[in-house]
């Protein structure tokens, strides 16, 4: 076989040779392409040449391989290519240096890093069926768990859990969810208020959102769970506040403890990834973590003085200025003011700090003075060459204690690297606001650095500043609620949806602020609305949310929410004791009437809150008017509405419900008279209404038989109407008795009416019978003598009786001409005689 294939080849490989032979022989020579001679050795070289280009495009064993193995695991190799072309390494900086040694645009950098390398493992998330594992390096120092720098938001969050185990967030189902949660928690909220039990809505609402676990990242440095524990801060439902203090320096120490949870949270992150570093072996201190965080920070300054056993072979770092610093901004005050006493270095700190902590933020004017004065010196002294990047931190603590707005303007202008992101800048201003009467200390000259300083700040910078146009949408409301813009920041969430309907969050966190009565404190620089404004809008924001219940049918959840809307403008939580001012209590009594008119209009709003029987004993109503009084008049003046609205059944109910019998015979009554009008115009539906309102009113009698105690006025009113009630009864009839052709029956009836002078055995009276006709009754005359007329043509007159009745019509109608009657009706009596 082998020789018969050496055979073969050899065979082709001479019809080739023959084949190029005659070839070359046809072929012209050509100036442009002149013969080239080549040997077979030359062949192969320039052959291997061209392969070795080739090689290039073609993909390796190794390549085929793994793209079999890729997709048995399900992952797209063509996708995944094309990320890793758009996927860019660029250098970090944190892992070389501490932050404080970058400048701005170097950490801006790193963090752009971050955020792309954290969106490519998301990305991989999504495709990846493979076991998932702790791909994020978590070595760089510089980025803190959720915390933000000026132009761009830091992105990593310190949560334990790997980013390619994040899974995004399921929409719709997580959404119904957190309605569901949420929802839960007004409910109990309501109950807690009304009962005067104790409730804390902002950790019963974190508690409610975390209960959902689905929150993730998703690329973002601020999620709904941080926000939630950010309002819980501000509110001080963690921590008893002094009495002393002011609300609006309760909610800025509020926002300090925030950010001083999240910087507890990143150091030990820190020290989680820096284990050895760190060596903090088995101490667990507040102090220890601390110092363990430093052996970090400052690995590459030498020997530490907490770690210097033997100072006299090496100079160590003096650190107590770092240390003090770093135990304040982690809330570990109590450490802070330990390391000032110990250290010589702080001695004279040591009694300032003292007064800072236990006036809660504030210093009489005489120790901010002395402190503005140590921040002056140390500026005149200038920066000496040399001088560690860390000593910074003791012009910081003085500026701190000072509260000086020219300190703390001079140190931002000479130092703007001294804060890598925006929450240790806002923690720091934080820090340094003081609530002074007035806005200005008593020392002369010291102006502080007020609240408004730092709004007006912050909102130079539009809102896609914040959330880099979008991508990261809670971080503009988070800067708003930490520098305590609490009514911008959820009017804000109000109109972001989003993905994850942040409009939701916002009916509920607009509910704990009105709740605390914290809305008229602070609005916002530049948003100096009234009091009742900012908590009418408050207030608007929770009934719109509300209001979706409503068009969805669930009664009793719209209620819930109605009631928040109402208890907002009444003074919060001191509305349901009654304990608001006057104004707020009519505000609130306003509100609350209108939006339980707008239930009980709605199908089963009657039900639901007056119950099945009585008015409002048994149903919700007694929730919100609790007094016997007050529910008799709200229920009078909605059935009126009901009436004008047209809700005439509504209006019956509702009046029968309360005992009005008159009223509710009355409404009757002109339900009545419109429908017997309609009916004698041909109307089809005019004859089961006219029945099922006869039905109606002839229950309201039999119930008023057994009704207790009611006034002598009532039964007189009653009475005239139930005698309208069989005034249009017989009208009724006679309409009906001409419909089915029984004439001279109709005309009996005619003749019989009391209040009508039309009997032809009856002398004639000139008196004026109209004067005590109702107007429901007054209605129908036109229709009925138009009735009596056609019932006149079509019977023949025996007697003389028909036409002494005719008579008797044209008179009366003669007597009647000012009630302006129909055209059509004089027409119609004239051609008859």
């Amino acid at each position: 076989m082998r020789a018969m294939a050496s055979e073969q080849g050899m065979s082709s490989w001479t019809d080739l040779l023959h084949s190029s032979t005659k070839l070359l022989e046809q072929a012209a020579p050509s100036a442009q392409f002149p013969p080239l001679q080549r040997n077979l050795d030359q062949l192969e070289a320039l052959s291997k040449k061209l392969k070795a280009k080739t090689l290039r495009t073609e993909a390796p064993s190794q390549s085929i391989a793994a793209t079999r193995l890729l997709a048995r695991e399900g992952i797209n190799a063509e996708q995944l290519t094309r990320d890793l072309k758009s996927f860019e390494l660029k250098t970090t900086f944190e892992d070389v240096f501490p932050a404080e040694a970058t400048s701005v645009e170097e950490y801006l950098q790193q963090e752009d890093w971050q955020k792309e390398k954290r969106d490519f493992l998301q990305s991989l998330s999504r495709i990846s069926t493979l076991p998932k594992t702790n791909m994020i390096d978590k070595s760089s120092g510089g980025i803190r768990s959720g915390q933000m720098v000026p132009m761009a938001s830091s992105s990593q969050v310190s949560s334990g859990t790997s980013a390619i185990g994040l899974l995004p967030l399921a929409d719709k189902p997580v959404v119904e969810k957190k309605v569901s949660v949420y929802a839960e928690v007004v409910r109990n909220l309501n109950n807690a208020r009304q009962q005067g039990l104790p409730f804390k809505p902002a950790t019963a609402f974190k508690v409610a959102y975390e209960s959902l676990g689905t929150e993730a990242s998703g690329g973002k440095s601020v999620n709904m769970q941080k926000m939630w524990h950010l309002i819980l801060k501000l509110m001080g439902e963690d921590s008893m506040m002094r009495q002393s203090v002011s609300r609006k320096m309760s909610l800025v120490i509020g926002a300090r403890r925030h950010l001083e949870w999240g910087h507890e949270k990143y150091i030990m992150d820190i020290i989680q990834s820096h284990p050895a570093q760190a060596a903090l072996g088995g101490a667990v201190g507040n102090l220890h973590r601390v110092r363990a965080f430093l052996r970090i920070r400052l690995r590459d300054y030498g020997l530490l003085d907490f770690d210097a056993g033997d100072a006299r072979r090496q100079p160590p770092i003096d650190t107590t200025w770092q240390q003090i610093y770093f135990c304040l901004r982690t809330g570990y005050y109590d450490e802070a003011r330990q390391v000032a006493l110990s250290s010589r270095a702080s001695h004279q700190f040591a009694p300032l700090l003292a007064e800072w902590i236990n006036g809660g933020g504030m210093v009489p004017a005489h120790t901010a003075a002395a402190a503005a004065e140590e921040c002056e010196k140390m500026f005149r002294m200038g920066d000496r060459v040399g001088r560690a990047s860390y000593d910074k931190k003791k012009l910081l603590l003085y500026a701190i204690i000072s509260g000086s707005r020219r300190q703390i303007d001079c140190l931002l202008r000479d130092i703007p690297s001294l804060f890598s992101t925006i929450e240790d800048f806002l923690w720091f201003i934080l820090s340094a606001v003081q609530d002074f009467p007035g806005g200005t200390s008593s020392n002369e000259g010291l102006v502080p650095y007020s609240l408004d300083d730092l709004q007006a700040y912050l909102n130079k910078f539009e809102p896609s500043y914040y959330t880099k146009n979008g991508k990261d949408p809670l971080v503009y409301p988070y800067i708003l609620l930490l520098s305590i813009q609490l009514l911008p920041a959820i009017s804000y969430l109000s109109k972001e949806a989003g993905e994850e309907e942040y409009h939701i969050d916002a009916a509920h966190i607009a509910i704990v602020l009105a709740d605390n009565r914290v809305l008229s404190e602070v609005s916002g620089a530049g948003q100096k609305l009234g009091v009742m404004d900012a908590y009418a809008e408050a207030s608007s924001i929770i009934r719109q949310y509300g209001s979706m219940y409503l068009r969805l049918g669930n009664l009793q959840m719209a209620l819930e929410y109605y009631a928040q809307a109402a208890a907002a403008v009444g003074g919060g939580h001191v509305s349901w004791t009654g304990r608001g001012s006057v104004d707020q209590q009519r505000q609130m009594n306003l509100m609350l009437k209108q939006l339980l008119t707008e239930i009980l209009f709605r199908d089963g709003g009657v039900y639901l809150l007056l119950g099945s029987r009585g008015a409002g004993e048994e149903g919700e109503l007694r929730r919100f008017l609790t007094d016997h009084k007050a529910r008799q008049q709200f229920l009078l003046e909605a059935a009126r509405q009901c009436q004008d609205s047209g809700l005439y059944d509504k209006s019956i109910e509702i009046q029968k419900r309360i005992g009005a019998f008159s009223m509710a015979l009355d409404t009757i009554n002109k339900c009545l008279s419109e429908a017997i009008c309609a009916l004698s115009r041909g109307r089809l539906d005019g004859e089961s209404q006219t029945a099922g309102l006869i039905h109606s009113g002839n229950e309201i009698l039999e119930t008023f038989k057994y009704y207790p105690e009611v006034s002598f006025q009532e039964r007189e009113h009653v009475s005239e109407q139930q005698t309208i009630l069989r005034q249009l009864e017989t009208i009724l009839s006679i309409h009906k008795l001409t419909r089915l052709g029984q004439y001279l029956d109709a005309l009996r009836e005619v003749a019989k009416i009391p209040f009508l002078p039309f009997d032809p055995r009856a002398p004639d009276t000139s008196a004026d019978v109209l004067q005590n006709l109702s107007p429901h009754v007054q209605a129908c005359l036109p229709d009925l003598l138009k009735v009596a007329i056609t019932c006149l043509d079509n019977v023949s007159d025996t007697d003389g009786s028909l036409r002494a009745m005719r008579s008797k019509i044209a008179t009366f109608l003669a007597n009647n001409m000012r009630q302006n009657w129909p055209r059509d009706l004089y027409e119609k009596v004239a051609k008859s005689l």
